[in-house]
């Protein structure tokens, strides 16, 4: 791996200090867009990936499990932490997931995807500052597995409602807003926004509902629990093969929604995917 430029700021913190102890990487997480001022933020497109933190030494998951990346894949990738995404392209999560969370890594697989990298959690510098330390140390790796995800500016909330419909378009899930001159913080926060066509969340699976007609013997529709608490159905969405082997007991699922009910439900709720990085067990 490549020792830290010495163009880089010494402000960065060295990744061993910071990921000692550290079993769930401390990353900042995104808030819903609420028309805030466009202008004031840098925007990229929100990637259809699997969300991964490089700790100088190994790629992470968000719930801190260990992803089996080929030693080849991180070669070349800088001594300190970034934080980005795994992504295979637009519309390809499933077989991205399966890939990365494989107990033993499959080279043919890895070969086409790419970690995305959006930021560097260690840095104490606003954003706009750690975006200028990216854009030179990302290509010094000289790593094809290592690409920045592109940053724009917009001059209004018009411009950015253009180029979200331009991705929306595309095939793409969203948008990302990053404050020019926020510092990063683990956790949510305003500085960090999501801006989609339909919102989504996570909610944990119950119970499994059976389902009528020609889905008798069948999944019907799945009772999830948000973290919140607030229970709900979940019944559309899902393919046959998904009815016949539903989500397990217990998992996480996204699922997508038009806003709220008067009971603070998610309306038109629907099935995305399960969200899972936990790897396979030998």
């Amino acid at each position: 791996m490549n020792t830290l430029p010495l163009w880089v700021p010494m402000i960065l913190i060295s990744s061993a200090a910071y990921a000692e102890g550290i079993a769930q990487p401390p990353l900042q997480l995104a808030a819903e867009y609420q028309q805030q001022d466009a202008s004031l933020y840098r925007v990229s497109e929100k990637l259809d990936g699997v969300r991964a933190y490089w700790n100088g030494r190994e790629l992470l998951s968000r719930r801190g499990h260990r992803f089996s990346a080929p030693d080849w894949f991180v070669a070349g990738f800088p001594d300190l932490p970034l934080d980005g995404e795994l992504w295979l392209g637009r519309g390809k999560f499933e077989a991205l997931s399966a890939a990365v969370r494989r107990y033993q890594a499959v080279d043919s697989e890895w070969r086409n995807i790419r970690f995305m990298v959006f930021d560097l959690p260690a840095s104490t510098q606003p954003f706009e500052a750690r975006l200028r330390v990216l854009q030179q140390l990302v290509p010094s790796a000289q790593s094809t597995y290592l690409q920045l995800v592109e940053q724009r500016l917009v001059n209004d909330n018009a411009e950015l409602a253009e180029l979200l419909k331009q991705v929306d378009n595309d095939g793409g899930e969203g948008l990302m807003l990053r404050h020019r001159q926020s510092f990063y913080q683990a956790g949510r926060h305003q500085d960090l926004l999501k801006l989609k066509q339909f919102q989504d969340a996570e909610a944990q699976v119950v119970a499994h509902l059976p389902g009528l007609g020609k889905y008798q013997g069948m999944l019907g529709a799945l009772l999830v629990e948000t973290p919140d608490g607030r229970r709900f159905k979940l019944g559309t969405g899902f393919s046959d093969q998904q009815r016949e082997q539903p989500p397990p007991i217990g998992s996480t699922v996204t699922y997508r929604y038009q806003g709220e009910t008067s009971q603070q439900l998610p309306r038109f709720a629907s099935f995305m995917r399960i969200r899972n990085d936990a790897p396979e067990q030998p």
